[in-house]
């Protein structure tokens, strides 16, 4: 919507559908600098705006580091958009394929041409609204498609700053930003577009999906999942807490991507959670009153994080503080991150997304009961396992299903741009990222040529049938 109105109508939302669809009709073969032209402005609008950025996000979140922001919400966007920058020329040309008899007869020829869909819609989630905005784009504008941006109402300042941004860059029929509750969401996803990614949670996404089904629209969901992390008895102790700690700890837990349950063998369970106490008082002095520590989005996932802790500690479970817990205010939303130990399968903790600062350890004695454990609940959006036994690696990795996976790390896969993401079932569909985004949000089209010479004649294909059509069928139907 126009920067400075708070919420947009259906009909306008329509009418910024049909302008931009209008546009794509008058332009649907977008010139590769033009391609690059949407992209240049894009990253010179988040690099020009770094710390207005920055400062929108710490105001929505309460409070957020500067440099956490800058790194891993901006970083990935940019990144995103220098990568398609470089390799769209590459990405646009058609593609020669091989064809096999009986079509690839001397002469005939096959062509893959991707083309724009049209226009997309996005859906971005308020935990990273630059990354998760702003790195679909990538994808989105090599593939020369125009796009309608709804960012989430619980990031109202980073909502009103890139309704302000993107006005000033772009025209509203290449991107435009629309701003609203959730009964503007739901006309949003209920458009007719060419294409619809939506970014959240499970819950939402059947929704999302729903909706989009009435137009048929074909949709890109990225949701999340319960994140396992599975430590080896291989690995590096000390080593698998810092990373694990620092992903999950990093935003207060609230990335899809976090670590949400750590399998370590039983015997390390105490050496873990010593490890963990020393990494927290040394990374977050005080917490959870510590200037690089992040607040929790709203009201609603403070109580939601207290309900969970609540729901543990009354059936038997021991929690383990990871701060010291001091005084804080409680404007600022701070939880205090903390280990789950003696978990059960009912609680809410083993059954919920936790996406909070809060890790749950479940010990183990044989990786057989590990990949049995993760198979029994729906697939996650990432799988993490630490440690150099590469026989063991190769059989979880061939065992269990995810939508993408990170060794002796955490996350990193995400910012691979050669590599896809996306989730499976519960935890997405569709992926993208560099060429796999620009091919997602493509329509790869077919083009065949035949041979000069008559091949329907030749093989008996046109009537009356003769004996020569069922000699050519008895060499095409056999084993």
């Amino acid at each position: 919507m126009v920067a400075g109105s708070s919420s947009v109508s259906p009909s306008e939302l329509r009418s910024l559908l049909e302008a931009q669809r209008a546009a794509h009709l008058a332009e649907p073969n977008v010139a590769a600098e033009l391609r690059i032209d949407r992209l240049n402005r894009a990253i010179d609008l988040i690099v020009s705006h770094q710390q207005p950025l920055c400062a929108a996000l710490a105001a929505d979140f309460g409070q957020r580091p500067h440099g956490l922001s800058g790194f891993m919400d901006l970083f990935p966007a940019v990144h995103a958009l220098k990568f398609a920058r470089k390799h769209v020329r590459r990405w646009m040309r058609p593609r020669r394929v091989r064809l096999g008899l009986p079509m690839g007869v001397p002469g005939a020829r096959g062509t893959i041409r991707p083309q724009p869909l049209g226009v997309v819609g996005v859906v971005s989630p308020w935990n990273f609204p630059i990354g998760l905005t702003f790195g679909p784009l990538a994808g989105i504008f090599a593939a020369g498609n125009r796009c309608l941006l709804k960012p989430s109402e619980f990031t109202p300042s980073v909502s009103a700053l890139l309704q302000e941004l993107v006005s000033k860059s772009f025209d509203p029929s290449e991107l435009a930003v629309v701003s609203g509750g959730p009964d503007v969401a739901q006309a949003f996803v209920a458009l007719p577009f060419d294409h619809l990614l939506f970014t959240g949670s499970t819950a939402i996404g059947r929704r999302v999906m729903q909706a989009a089904a009435e137009h048929l629209v074909p949709v890109t969901l990225e949701l999340g999942g319960k994140c396992p992390v599975i430590v080896s008895r291989s690995a590096n102790l000390k080593h698998a807490v810092d990373r694990i700690l620092m992903s999950k700890l990093a935003n207060a837990g609230q990335m899809c991507l976090a670590p949400d349950y750590v399998f370590i063998p039983r015997e390390a369970v105490g050496e873990f959670t010593a490890l963990a106490r020393l990494w927290a008082q040394r990374a977050y002095p005080k917490l959870p009153a510590n200037d690089d520590y992040t607040s929790l989005i709203d009201e609603r996932h403070v109580a939601r994080i207290a309900e969970l802790l609540a729901d543990a500690t009354a059936k038997g479970a021991a929690i383990v503080p990871l701060g010291v817990d001091a005084p804080r205010s409680p404007q600022l939303r701070l939880v205090a991150p903390a280990l789950i130990l003696g978990t059960s399968a009912d609680m809410r903790v083993r059954q919920e997304e936790i996406f909070g600062p809060l890790l749950v350890i479940a010990p183990y004695d044989r990786i057989d009961e590990v990949i049995r454990e993760i198979n029994r609940g729906e697939r996650p959006l990432a799988l993490y396992y630490f440690g150099t036994d590469r026989t063991e690696e190769a059989e979880v990795l061939a065992r269990t299903s995810s939508g993408g996976v990170t060794v002796n790390d955490i996350a990193m896969h995400f910012l691979a741009e050669e590599l896809p993401f996306g989730g499976v079932g519960a935890s997405g569909m569709g992926a993208y990222h560099g060429e796999h985004g620009f091919r997602r949000f493509s329509h790869e089209r077919a083009v065949f040529r035949p041979a000069r010479f008559d091949l329907a004649g030749l093989v008996g294909l046109r009537p009356p049938y003769a004996q020569r059509l069922k000699r050519t069928l008895a060499l095409l139907l056999r084993r």
